[in-house]
């Protein structure tokens, strides 16, 4: 059975030069909290995640099969069982971070991600679309983050309305692993709004599993409350 967990740092930690300097960027953030949903023996992740700063201090929202372990002694962690009550029709307030991408083939025939709102972008450029004709980058995001949204919603068990969803909040980071071998590019647009459950049991499943890919960098946890 997963659990939902709120972990937050101790009283004082959050004061450690030491532990800020340690998550700079989102890799180094993906590997503190890997750490604490590792043991040092699993190396399948089993668990989705988002992280929010509250009061200067990290605030962590995670769904996990696997108990997490405060192997360093500063992290205060909250649990409950997640076994909500779904039925079809019930609408949800929600909120996500999500990495929308569409995947094309490049000149080489190899499947590429791309960002849904610079793809876009490129689009308009490629048409020949004067500047002054083209749309801010806010409307944009809404249009195309919400498109991206609805078009993967059926499948993952809700529907979603247009005038119901905000999209806004994008981001792009761009980062490199530790050793510098590989960088990394990633983008990020949140979701806030209503939906509609429309299959209890696939919703259920993408609750645990989340929506979108970058899971590893803190996207794809879907947060729902009553209405």
């Amino acid at each position: 059975m997963p659990f939902f967990y709120r972990i937050r740092l101790k009283d004082g930690a959050s004061r450690s030069l030491r532990f800020w300097d340690a998550i700079r960027n989102p890799y180094e953030v993906h590997a503190m909290i890997w750490r604490i949903f590792s043991d040092g023996s699993r190396k399948k992740r089993d668990f989705i995640y988002r992280m929010e700063v509250q009061d200067r201090s990290p605030l962590i929202y995670a769904v996990s099969e696997s108990e997490p372990v405060d192997l360093d002694g500063i992290w205060e962690i909250d649990q409950r069982e997640y076994n909500p009550v779904l039925r079809a029709g019930q609408r949800l307030g929600f909120s996500l971070r999500a990495n929308p991408v569409r995947t094309k083939r490049n000149e080489m025939g190899k499947h590429c991600r791309h960002d849904v709102v610079m793809d876009a972008k490129k689009l308009l450029l490629d048409s020949g679309c004067s500047p002054d004709a083209r749309p801010p980058e806010a409307v944009l995001v809404q249009q195309e983050g919400y498109n991206w949204l609805e078009s993967r919603a059926g499948r993952l068990g809700f529907s979603v309305e247009r005038d119901l969803v905000r999209a806004d909040g994008y981001r792009q980071h761009r980062f490199r692993k530790w050793d510098g071998s590989q960088g990394v590019a990633i983008s990020t647009i949140d979701f806030n709004g209503v939906l509609t459950v429309t299959d209890p049991d696939r919703f259920e499943e993408t609750l645990v599993t989340g929506v979108g890919p970058a899971k590893s960098f803190g996207c794809g946890l879907l947060l729902v409350r009553p209405l």
